[in-house]
């Protein structure tokens, strides 16, 4: 019980913090957007390797790992465009809500996007809700209750950007990632996954 509580705490506190990170990013409209997104999980990653070193330790990257990422980088962008297709068809608001989503990155260079979201938020919003937060919620409510919760918490916080889309999208990446998590036990082709996916939808192809 003892032992519970001591884990308990400090998720429930870099929760908050997560919460406040993402209000700050996506509600509050000064400062750089992808500055913002960049800095917030870069912080949620440092404490989290703080109150769980074994996070990085744990890392394996290989050609295998590679492959992986790639792939599953690949297949997920695959599923967005589908669901982009799908939804400014049957929705009159989607491709607004979609605009909406690449308006928050105008005035930033394509290349200072696609390097920060490639090296430092991907691999650290992985670091944070994959190899923190849903590794000690699988621990304390077993695997299939703490990858439901991880992904409901990493769609919940994206409620501040008002943008239903966008929270649909943040449940469907999160429950994807959170699935090779799970499966796979390495975190590191979901950082691969996360980096090149993230870095091909907004800054590469983008789907605006």
């Amino acid at each position: 019980m003892r032992n519970e509580k001591f884990r308990t705490f400090p998720l429930m506190a870099t929760i908050l913090l997560a919460a406040i990170f993402w209000f700050v990013t996506f509600y509050l409209t000064w400062s750089i957007f992808w500055i913002k997104i960049s800095f917030s999980a870069a912080i949620l990653a440092i404490v989290s390797i703080c109150l769980q070193p074994n996070t990085i330790k744990k890392l394996k990257f290989d050609l295998k790992t590679l492959s992986l990422g790639m792939l599953s980088a690949a297949f997920l962008y695959g599923i967005f465009w589908l669901a982009k297709l799908i939804s400014t068809h049957l929705l009159s608001v989607a491709g607004h809500q979609i605009g909406g989503i690449y308006a928050k990155g105008t005035g930033t260079p394509m290349w200072v996007i696609a390097l920060l979201l490639c090296f430092f938020t991907g691999p650290s919003e992985e670091i944070y809700w994959r190899g923190y937060l849903q590794h000690n919620l699988m621990e304390l409510f077993g695997p299939w209750q703490g990858w439901l919760l991880a992904t409901a918490i990493y769609a919940g916080v994206h409620i501040w950007s008002l943008n239903f889309m966008l929270i649909g999208a943040a449940a469907v990446a999160g429950a994807f990632w959170g699935i090779m998590y799970w499966r796979l036990k390495n975190l590191a082709p979901v950082i691969i996954s996360h980096s090149i996916w993230s870095t091909v939808i907004f800054a590469i192809f983008p789907m605006s």
